[in-house]
């Protein structure tokens, strides 16, 4: 069962809103490469802020995602990319309804 998950938002640079974008769709191939992460989205809030929020089964994969290759490739790009440091919140999942 989905227990865990983290929200993360951050806002672009002026002028840096469709690169944000792009590396946020590009970031699905990571996802998708992540066993312990099943779930996981990439969001556009408004023109210039985006969000990522992802849910793991426990708290091993919170910190396997939070160590792995997308966490390091979006620290990496937030000075070029974002006005401030992204914001990473834990949260607690109380309910899930996912049907495909």
């Amino acid at each position: 069962m989905i227990k865990l998950a983290l929200f993360a938002r951050f806002e672009a640079q002026p002028g840096k809103e469709a690169e944000v974008a792009a590396f946020l769709e590009a970031g699905l191939a990571l996802a998708n490469q992540e066993a312990t992460t099943p779930i996981w989205f990439a969001l556009r809030l408004s023109p210039s802020v985006f969000g990522v929020f992802d849910a793991f089964h426990d708290e091993a994969g919170r910190q396997a995602h939070l160590s792995g290759p997308i966490a390091q490739a979006l620290m990496a790009k937030a000075p070029e990319l974002f006005a401030a440091p992204p914001t990473i919140e834990p949260i607690d999942v109380l309910g899930l309804k996912n049907v495909a």
